[in-house]
């Protein structure tokens, strides 16, 4: 039973309070309903929240993840945020969550921060049709190309300084295209970051999402291609900020080392 499930609110990606994301971590004794998960997720309303099975004595803990709208294969913020909290509840500095389609997280405690393994994505050159970039407000492109795991669109612009300018009109970017997930821009910087990176998914959660882990699954491989560069330092210019390590390592996947601050711990009650 889950009648009483333990709650928190955890920023990922900073090391500091009220910046970074916020995601919402649920412990439970036992899988809940789909259904469930997804009024929890309402009703905290934060870009997402991880549901973590604490049961599991593999050593592998079952790890879900929804935004207000939906189901979330795989979220970079939340399983650091979930990561955080298992690491205060529970011995030892390295497990792994595995996701609805059985992909294993591994996560390990480096003290001052945590590093999770991810998937490293390749993307596919693909179109940004004109309604798109007018919404965004962006008149000319580098680069664009789709990554079909995530269903993210991306495209690299000429500055962090237009990145951070960017207001887009989210309604009518929202209508100008119907078969992806969200549209991460990016730039390369010379600030002691190699590149920064903004995301925005009306269509399947808010507005703009403040510091976005998952994007990085195809962000490393493309940065360090154009860089020549194995270990890249990561900038979100949402208006929270946030940032990361991210490192491409010899089997194939991605590393990505950041810090996180757990801003709220209750009880959520009267589920089941």
């Amino acid at each position: 039973m889950n009648s009483r499930i333990p709650t928190f609110i955890v920023d990922s990606f900073t090391g500091q309070p009220f910046k970074g994301n916020p995601a919402g971590v649920c412990l439970l004794e036992s899988a809940i309903s789909a259904d469930h998960m997804q009024r929890i997720a309402q009703e905290l309303n934060l870009s997402e929240t991880a549901f973590v099975v604490t049961s599991s004595r593999t050593g592998s803990y079952p790890i879900r993840y929804f935004s207000p709208k939906m189901e979330i294969p795989l979220c970079g913020h939340a399983t650091l945020a979930s990561a955080k909290i298992m690491f205060e509840q529970l011995p030892g500095q390295r497990f792994a969550f595995v996701n609805a389609d059985g992909l294993q997280l591994s996560v390990t405690n480096l003290g001052d921060s945590i590093e999770m393994e991810f998937p490293v994505y390749d993307l596919e050159a693909a179109p940004a049709n004109a309604d798109l970039l007018n919404a965004l407000g962006i008149p000319s492109i580098v680069y664009s190309g789709f990554e079909a795991n995530t269903k993210i669109l991306m495209l690299e612009i000429d500055s962090p300084e237009q990145l951070r300018r960017l207001a887009p009109d989210f309604v009518e970017l929202k209508a100008s295209h119907q078969s992806i997930h969200g549209v991460c821009v990016t730039a390369q910087s010379n600030d002691g970051f190699d590149f920064h990176s903004r995301y925005f998914w009306p269509w399947s959660g808010g507005e703009e999402d403040p510091v976005t882990g998952g994007t990085h699954t195809f962000l490393a491989k493309y940065w360090s291609q154009k860089l020549g560069k194995p270990i890249l330092r990561s900038f979100q210019s949402s208006a929270r900020t946030g940032q990361m390590e991210v490192e491409l390592i010899p089997n194939g996947n991605l590393l990505i080392r950041g810090q996180a601050c757990v801003v709220f711990e209750g009880m959520m009650r009267g589920i089941i």
